[in-house]
């Protein structure tokens, strides 16, 4: 991929100009390491990314098919993307659709929307800069194809100066697809089977991030903790081991990973979270429902006496750690006594964060055929009173850290003049004093007070 293969527009002088990029991300963590991960690969072939979709040559839509209608809200954004790409005229605007909803709906995007010049999978992303010169010549580019070849091995890596501009936090995908099946979700079919990369790959990559300025990494998957990579010894690894691995690198003072399903958890992960000090004490472990019988509708292979018997391990090895969960209302069949199942679950364990919503019927899932959909109102109702008390959960736990003295990972500027924001070792946004530390400091301070969204804290 050589700069001189583009066309590039120039200055008075005579200099070129790098083309511009704009990535609209949608949905999950995933969905944001791959947009960087694009935009990598476009800065070989002259890209440079923008936050200005107005003044962009390439515009991307990397997209997320979990949510309700997530197709039809791609398709009116697309509508106004349109209008700008026809106010332009002769200038060249490329406009492209990734992710997930590109992956599903193919060869449809291009027949609702002809402004569109390129359709790209999340397993080809790889591909992504031909793709693009393919289009430039005018080729209507449709890549959805499962790629044979490993396109993280094939990615380029990100410029250390393009990862100092994105902060010193960074996710870092390990793994990718599911096997699991659960009869509500989409991500078997867009993602495809599960996929671990080897503990080579992923601590090259590591070690270049720690390099650049990154000190938090989180590991990203589908299913992490269902992560068996190859080791140099040519053994599978686990997580467990793999985050011990992660932790000798220099200037990575912080490890997460998300997200996880509770049949993944194995004893050497929680042994992690025992023993490992740079493992953060939070874990999203989406349990979905309380109800047995919903479950197994599900097909989530656990129980809720399961779920309760492993968080209980997991904080009988780490006392201090903060659950967070996802929940969903309303799924097919799902009756009054099987709500109350799930607002029990949520009182015997506790959330200090959850995330949570009502059913939507995917097209092409097990759970779109059944014929005993519930209606809206009810899962309004349904939704209305889990999220209180969700949030009833999250406020006391914030509350409840105020007078502590926890580290601080020092991580923008505030809003306000005078302010820096962090993260506490359980994932809450924390505003301190800018005097407090410079960003990238791991600071120790006192929470002085809770607020609904965020801590306040001193310096100690």
């Amino acid at each position: 991929m050589e700069l001189e293969s583009l066309e590039m527009d120039r200055t008075p002088a005579g200099e070129a100009l790098p083309k511009k990029v704009f990535v609209k991300t949608y949905g999950c963590q995933m969905n944001v390491y791959d947009s960087q991960r694009m935009t990598d690969a476009l800065a070989v072939d002259g890209y440079a990314p923008t936050e200005d979709a107005e003044e962009a040559d390439l515009i991307l839509l990397n997209t997320c098919h979990i949510r309700e209608k997530a197709a039809e809200k791609v398709y009116s954004e697309l509508g106004r993307l349109r209008k700008l790409k026809a106010a332009r005229g002769s200038r060249e605007t490329l406009i492209g659709v990734a992710g997930c909803v590109a992956q599903a709906e193919g060869q449809e995007i291009i027949r609702r929307a002809p402004m569109v010049d390129l359709v790209i999978g999340p397993q080809t992303y790889h591909r992504l800069p031909d793709v693009v010169r393919r289009a430039r010549k005018g080729e209507r580019v449709v890549e959805t194809d499962y790629a044979i070849e490993d396109k993280f091995e094939h990615l380029p890596d990100a410029r250390p100066a393009m990862v100092r501009s994105r902060g010193v936090t960074a996710f870092l995908t390990v793994q990718e697809g599911c096997d699991k099946f659960c009869t509500f979700c989409v991500v078997p079919y867009t993602r495809g089977s599960e996929v671990s990369r080897p503990v080579a790959q992923i601590v090259a990559e590591a070690e270049k991030l720690a390099a650049a300025g990154v000190r938090e990494l989180t590991l990203l998957g589908q299913n992490v903790n269902a992560w068996h990579g190859e080791g140099a010894d040519g053994r599978e690894w686990g997580l467990g081991r793999l985050l011990f691995r992660l932790a000798e690198i220099p200037g990575l003072a912080r490890l997460r990973y998300t997200t996880s399903h509770p049949r993944d958890m194995d004893d050497a992960l929680i042994a992690a979270h025992r023993d490992l000090d740079k493992l953060m004490p939070y874990l999203h472990l989406p349990v979905q429902a309380g109800s047995d019988r919903i479950l197994k509708a599900m097909n989530r292979r656990h129980t809720g006496h399961d779920y309760r018997r492993l968080v209980a391990r997991i904080r009988e090895a780490r006392p201090d750690i903060a659950m967070s969960g996802d929940f969903i209302v309303g799924f097919p069949g799902e009756t009054d006594t099987d709500f109350e199942e799930t607002l029990k679950i949520v009182r015997d364990i506790g959330y200090a964060q959850a995330f949570s919503f009502k059913y939507s019927e995917r097209p092409g899932t097990p759970g779109a055929d059944r014929n005993d959909q519930v209606g809206e109102a009810v899962k309004d109702e349904r939704l209305q009173r889990l999220q209180a008390l969700l949030t009833e959960q999250q406020r006391a736990f914030s509350v409840g850290t105020v007078g502590r003295t926890i580290d601080l990972l020092v991580e923008k500027p505030g809003r306000q003049p005078g302010q820096r924001v962090g993260r506490s070792p359980w994932l809450q946004p924390v505003i301190v004093d800018e005097k407090a530390g410079e960003i990238g400091d791991i600071v120790s301070v006192r929470i002085t007070r809770a607020e609904s969204n965020s801590l306040f804290a001193e310096a100690v």
